[in-house]
């Protein structure tokens, strides 16, 4: 099978198409024929060496956090062989491969309506939920401030908060305001002029950096939400995120998605009641892996790049 993998820590060119076995399958595993993954941020940290202290020297190392695919072996599972199906692949990466074996627990059914590429484009969207409801516990009526609010999990984000009634600002490059008044903002505002923003109850940070400056901008009973940490500060910028975690006013909040089968699942009943829609950038073949990285780096996005497999 093929899969995406790179042997050393650099530029995007490091990445490379390769092929090698379908994988065992474990205990509790379902086989997925791979049809699309999303890239994200935390792959481009990855690869570039952001995240060295963590991730360590061992190679080849390989990319892809999220999948939708059809089911080859379903196992013990309550899939079925040939069931279309979306989720996260675990803390690990190795999803942006012809074939996984993953945890079915990690699965649900993908909503109808959504083919694979759509569905790749919202599945880290889990994210936004994640970070909105449990996390920051948005409630009607609060004032949130969306960085990022075209990117992968922005979008998503930007529509979220609608969901739950919040007024919602994005922050996103000059070209894309007006996709994020489409999604549903309030307030779209150009990030490299924005003026004087005002205060927030809630700040979803996807870019992680000039932390500390968002951060001031929170109401006393605010909450900020990282799901970045800045690559070139990067012991620094977590350090100021660890300092003000336990604050009982104005705290920052982060964690690592890592999502089940009910928050998948919880996502899908969004997308069937037209509450989330999917927002597809661009697509790239698996042997362009290098490319659609590239395509991420440069920023602008408008929702997701997605690796057709």
């Amino acid at each position: 099978m093929r899969f995406a993998a790179f042997d050393r820590y650099g530029p995007t060119d490091v990445l490379y198409e390769t092929t090698g076995p379908l994988p065992p399958v474990g205990p509790g595993e379902v086989l997925v024929r791979v049809r699309a993954v999303s890239v994200n941020s935390a792959e481009l940290a990855l690869r570039s060496g952001a995240m060295r202290p963590f991730s360590g020297r061992r190679f080849p190392k390989r990319l892809g956090t999220d999948l939708v695919g059809e089911i080859v072996d379903p196992g013990a599972s309550r899939f079925a062989a040939g069931d279309h199906v979306w989720g996260m692949f675990g803390r690990r990466m190795g999803s942006a491969a012809e074939y996984v074996a993953v945890s079915a627990d990690r699965l649900d059914h993908v909503p109808d309506g959504l083919d694979s590429v759509q569905a790749a484009s919202l599945i880290i969207g889990s994210t936004a939920i994640t970070a909105l409801r449990d996390k920051a516990a948005l409630a009607p009526g609060e004032r949130l401030l969306v960085r990022g609010a075209t990117g992968g999990v922005g979008f998503v984000a930007v529509q979220f908060g609608k969901t739950l009634g919040a007024h919602v600002t994005g922050l996103a490059g000059a070209k894309n305001l007006d996709l994020v008044r489409e999604l549903g903002a309030d307030e779209a505002i150009d990030y490299r002029a924005p003026g004087e923003l005002g205060r927030f109850d809630v700040i979803l940070d996807t870019a992680g950096t000039d932390l500390p400056a968002f951060h001031r901008l929170l109401t006393p009973r605010g909450r900020l939400v990282e799901i970045a940490f800045n690559p070139d500060r990067l012991l620094a910028t977590v350090g100021y995120a660890l300092l003000h975690s336990r604050r009982r006013t104005r705290p920052i909040r982060f964690f690592s998605g890592n999502p089940h089968s009910p928050l998948i699942a919880e996502l899908g009943r969004l997308v069937r009641t037209g509450e989330l829609r999917p927002q597809v950038d661009r697509v790239f073949p698996l042997a362009q892996i290098a490319e659609a990285h590239r395509a991420l780096e440069l920023g602008g996005v408008q929702g997701k790049i997605v690796v057709k497999i």
